[in-house]
C-alpha cells in the first residue's frame, strides 16, 4: 500500500467523521419553541447599496410581517447608493405610515462598509434586541414571531437563524443552492455539536447590550467582510451556551444567487478571504480539512481510471456529503434538480480549490468596491 494511498485514507477518513459529526449534530438541533408569546421589540438593521432591484421584493415582505407594527423598527442605511434605492425606499414608508421606518447614511470609519453601516444603526436604535437582514432579502410573515418564541423559550444572547436561495433550474442558480446548502448543513451541524463556527448575516439577531459590551466590531473592522463570523466568534468566547440556531422554516429568509459565474467567484473569493483571521480553532481546522480533501478528491478523480481504489475516496466523501445537503434541502423545503447535482459533484471540488487559491493571491469585488485580503 502506498504511502499515497495511505495519507488520502486519513484525509478522507477525518473528513468523513466530521461530516458525520455534523450529520448528528444536526438532528440534535430544536426545530421550536414551546412559548408562543410574541411581545420582544426588535431594531431591525439593513444596509444598503444599489439595491433599486431588490428592495421592493424586501419592503412588501416587511409590510407582510405578522407582528405588531409598535414592536419593532426598521433602520436602512445608505452606502452610498448611486441608484434610485432611497426613492423606493422613501415611497415605501410614505405608503405604509404604520411602520417605524427611517434612512440614514452610514459613517465610514473603517475597512468594512457593511459593519460601520450597522455600527452606524446601532447606535441610534431603540431596543436590546438586532436583527439584521440583507436588501436583496425577502422575509416570512412569521419571521419576528419565530425570534420571539425562540427568544422566550432559551433566553440567548445570539440567534443564528436560516437562509436559502430564489433559485431556478438553472445549472448556475443550483450550483449556489447546493453550495449554499452545504453551508447550511454544516452551520447546524456546528451548533448540534456544541462548537458553532459559521452564521450569515442574511438572518442574524443579537443583543444590543452584550454587542456594546464586547466593543462590537472593532477587533476585526480592517477585514472587509465578516459582520457575521467574527461576531459570532466574540458571542461564543462570552458564554457559548447562549449562542444558538433558530432551526425553523418559519424564520427561513430567502435571498438571490448571483446572476453569473464572475459574481459568484467575487463573493466566495470575499467569503474565503476572511478564514485566516478566524479565531476560532474549530473553524481553522474545518477549513484546512476540506481544503486538504478537496485536493484529495481531484487527484483521485485524475487517477481513478489506473488505479480505480482510490475512487473509493470520492464515493466516501460525496455520499456523507449528499446526506447533509439531503437533510438541509428537506428541512428548508427546497428541491434540488439532480442532473445538477451529478454535475456539482464533479467539478465543485475543483471550484473550491480555485477559490481558495485566488482568495489569497488577488483581492475581490463587494458592491462595485475592490478590497484587498
Amino acid at each position: 500500500m502506498s504511502y499515497v494511498f495511505i495519507i488520502c485514507c486519513f484525509i478522507i477518513g477525518l473528513y468523513c467523521i466530521l461530516i458525520l459529526m455534523f450529520i448528528i449534530g444536526f438532528n440534535k438541533v430544536k426545530t421550536t419553541a414551546k412559548k408562543n408569546q410574541n411581545n420582544t421589540q426588535f431594531s431591525i438593521i439593513i444596509p444598503f447599496r444599489n439595491e433599486e432591484n431588490h428592495l421592493l421584493e424586501l419592503l412588501n415582505s416587511v409590510a407582510l410581517l405578522q407582528y405588531k407594527t409598535t414592536l419593532f423598527e426598521i433602520i436602512l442605511v445608505d452606502d452610498e447608493s448611486t441608484d434610485k434605492s432611497v426613492e423606493i425606499i422613501k415611497q415605501f414608508s410614505n405608503n405604509n405610515s404604520a411602520i417605524d421606518l427611517k434612512i440614514i447614511s452610514n459613517i465610514r470609519q473603517s475597512n468594512s462598509p457593511k459593519k460601520d453601516a450597522i455600527s452606524t444603526a446601532i447606535s441610534i436604535t431603540k431596543y436590546n434586541w438586532i436583527i439584521t437582514t440583507d436588501a436583496d432579502c425577502i422575509l416570512p410573515i412569521t419571521w419576528l414571531s419565530s425570534f420571539s418564541n425562540f427568544i422566550n423559550e432559551y433566553d440567548p444572547n445570539m440567534l443564528v437563524a436560516p437562509v436559502s436561495f430564489k433559485s431556478d433550474q438553472s445549472f448556475l442558480h443550483q450550483f449556489q443552492l447546493i453550495d449554499f446548502l452545504s453551508m447550511q448543513g454544516a452551520t447546524i451541524g456546528g451548533f448540534g455539536i456544541q462548537h458553532p463556527f459559521m452564521a450569515n448575516g442574511a438572518n442574524l439577531a443579537y443583543k444590543k447590550e452584550i454587542f456594546l459590551q464586547l466593543d462590537g466590531f472593532n477587533n476585526n473592522n480592517f477585514i472587509a467582510s465578516g459582520d457575521d463570523v467574527f461576531l459570532l466568534e466574540n458571542f461564543v468566547i462570552h458564554d457559548k451556551t447562549k449562542v444558538l440556531f433558530l432551526k425553523n422554516i418559519k424564520a427561513l429568509v430567502i435571498t438571490f444567487p448571483t446572476k453569473n459565474w464572475n459574481e459568484l467567484i467575487q463573493q466566495r473569493k470575499r467569503w474565503a478571504a476572511k478564514a485566516t483571521h478566524f479565531k476560532s480553532t474549530f473553524a481553522k481546522g474545518v477549513g484546512i480539512l476540506v481544503f486538504l480533501t478537496n485536493c484529495v478528491i481531484i487527484y483521485t478523480l485524475l487517477i481513478g481510471f489506473f488505479e480505480p481504489s482510490f475512487l473509493f475516496f470520492f464515493v466516501s466523501k460525496f455520499t456523507l456529503d449528499t446526506l447533509l445537503i439531503y437533510k438541509t434541502a428537506k428541512c428548508y423545503h427546497e428541491k434540488i434538480k439532480l442532473t445538477s447535482y451529478l454535475k456539482t459533484l464533479l467539478c465543485y471540488s475543483l471550484f473550491t480549490i480555485f477559490i481558495a487559491a485566488t482568495s489569497i493571491m488577488s483581492s475581490f469585488e463587494w458592491k462595485g468596491r475592490n478590497f484587498t485580503k
